[in-house]
């Protein structure tokens, strides 16, 4: 069992020493990761880069970096000099993005998205692989005139994709290492996304897909006090279709509904649902829902889970 915390996301953003010493406070707290979302502040990879050096034995992970907007060369660029910074503790999470925010941010259309993906995995394999590209298709193309091998960034930096739907998780089992849902819950895991994406990656002769679900939770002593305020936290994510499908599938009415909230022995309970759903790990996200006591309390309870195991 591995479990994992997120340190920034798009709601959340702290100074470079506060995201170092929470960092800090959640590997000697036992905890295996930590991830780092993608915004319009910090760039997830080199956020990831600098804390991963400042904090060894910890993992950290992008989750997730948009492929709209981003080319696989640079990509791997970012991707293999973290990497190298953290002595082969670096996770690469991918994401399609959502329509408004492509559309809106970048100017680019939304268009044929499960298509960009496959290119776009097609294409990094290999440049984080031996650092060559050769790749021609019809929406990118990633050549290497020059190496672009970093040197130091090995093992190969592993990919994951952000992935819930069926065409996305098709693509994932076949071309990536694992797949990062959030707001699955674990009938969504269990019965939809686990089966899926390990098929795919069985028909491709691949090995059985990473399944690191994220999800929202806190322990707490008031957990029907604490459902509100989650979701409104939570709410962006009901607008979204593919959250919006996922959350059905859970048995789910919204968002909120999948937080884990409760005392520790509740939580635990809910953390053992999700493996045996078939998560191959568990991040934690929005641990500071209810302040910094319960953050503590939070992670003090993951480390001794991890540890447990």
């Amino acid at each position: 069992m591995t479990l994992g915390v997120t340190l920034s996301s798009t709601s959340r953003q702290l100074p470079l020493d506060d995201t170092v010493r929470l960092a800090r406070e959640a590997r000697d707290a036992g905890l295996h990761s930590a991830w780092f979302g993608q915004s319009f502040a910090w760039d997830s990879p080199t956020l990831a880069a600098l804390v991963g050096r400042e904090v060894p034995g910890l993992h950290v992970g992008t989750a997730a970096l948009p492929v709209f907007g981003r080319h696989p060369l640079l990509v791997s660029g970012q991707a293999q000099t973290a990497q190298a910074a953290t002595g082969g503790r670096y996770h690469l999470g991918l994401a399609l993005g959502t329509r408004h925010l492509t559309e809106t941010a970048f100017g680019l259309p939304y268009q044929r998205p499960i298509g960009l993906l496959r290119e776009f995995l097609t294409a990094l394999r290999p440049l984080l692989e031996t650092g060559e590209a050769d790749f021609h298709g019809e929406l990118l193309t990633a050549t290497t005139p020059y190496p672009a091998a970093v040197p130091g960034a090995r093992p190969p930096v592993p990919v994951l994709v952000a992935a819930m739907g069926p065409q996305a998780l098709r693509a994932s089992g076949e071309l990536a290492d694992g797949v990062l849902p959030f707001l699955a819950g674990p009938r969504a895991l269990a019965e939809h996304i686990v089966p899926a994406v390990t098929a795919a990656a069985r028909a491709a002769g691949r090995p059985a897909p990473r399944i690191v679900a994220l999800l929202p939770g806190v322990v707490t002593g008031d957990p029907d006090g604490l459902r509100p305020r989650a979701a409104e936290a939570l709410a962006l994510y009901e607008r979204i279709p593919s959250y919006q499908r996922v959350i059905a599938l859970s048995g789910a009415e919204g968002a909120a509904d999948l937080a884990v909230l409760g005392d520790e022995e509740a939580v635990a309970a809910e953390v053992r649902r999700y493996y045996e759903a078939g998560a191959t790990e568990v991040v934690f996200t929005a641990t500071d829902l209810a302040g910094e006591d319960a953050r503590r309390r939070t992670w003090k309870l993951l480390g001794e889970l991890s540890r447990a195991r």
